[in-house]
C-alpha cells in the first residue's frame, strides 16, 4: 500500500493505493477517514509519486478538476474497497455527468433498492470527489449528508456549477439545475 498526501483546495486529502488501483481518496477529518487502511498505512510517510503511477494519476487528476478541467476518470484505476452492493453503489455514482446531479431516490430505482440503503452505499465512498458522491443530493434538490462535510459537497458542486440549495429553501427539482 502506498500513501501520499494531497493539498487541494477544501483541505487536505490522504490518497491510497495498492497494486490494482486507488483504493482511497479521503478528506482529513471526514467521516469513514481511511476506512480499510490498517494504522500502519494510514500514518506511512509520503514516498516518491514516481514509486507510484496510480498516486501520480490520481494527483493529476485532482489538480486538473480543481483547476475547473473535467478530467476522465477512465485516467485513474480505481480499485475501492466494499460490499457488491456498495461497489454496484459506487459504480452508479460514475454515470452521473460533471455538472449533474441526482436524487438518492432516483439511484435506487436505477439500482432496485431503497434510498436509505443507497445513502448509507454513498456515504461509505472511499474515493471522494473521483468517485462523484458529492452529486447526490435529497430528493427535493437540497444538500443531504457528506462524510466531507456539506460545505465541501456545496463547494464541490460550485465548482462543477450546479449550485444546490440549501435544505430550507423549498423543493426545486435538482433535474432542473442539471441542464447548466
Amino acid at each position: 500500500m502506498r500513501t501520499c498526501d494531497f493539498e487541494s483546495p477544501l483541505g487536505k486529502m490522504l490518497l491510497a493505493a495498492d497494486d490494482a488501483g486507488l483504493v482511497g481518496a479521503w478528506f482529513y477529518g471526514q467521516r469513514y477517514f481511511a476506512r480499510g487502511l490498517g494504522d500502519a498505512e494510514k500514518d506511512a510517510e509520503t514516498g516518491e509519486l514516481a514509486d507510484s503511477p496510480v498516486l501520480l494519476a490520481a494527483r493529476r487528476w485532482l489538480d486538473a478538476y480543481f483547476a475547473g478541467d473535467r478530467p476522465d476518470v477512465a485516467d485513474v484505476p480505481l480499485a475501492p474497497r466494499g460490499t457488491a452492493f456498495q461497489r454496484r453503489v459506487w459504480g452508479a455514482l460514475l454515470t452521473i455527468p460533471y455538472g449533474e446531479t441526482r436524487t438518492y431516490g432516483k439511484l435506487a430505482a436505477k439500482l432496485g433498492s431503497s434510498p436509505r440503503a443507497i445513502g448509507a452505499a454513498v456515504g461509505r465512498n472511499p474515493i471522494s470527489v473521483i468517485i462523484p458522491c458529492h452529486r447526490v443530493v435529497g430528493a427535493d434538490g437540497s444538500l443531504t449528508g457528506y462524510a466531507g462535510g456539506l460545505d465541501r459537497k456545496q463547494a464541490l458542486l460550485e465548482l462543477e456549477q450546479t449550485p444546490a440549495k440549501t435544505p430550507s429553501q423549498g423543493a426545486d427539482n435538482a433535474t432542473a439545475r442539471a441542464g447548466r
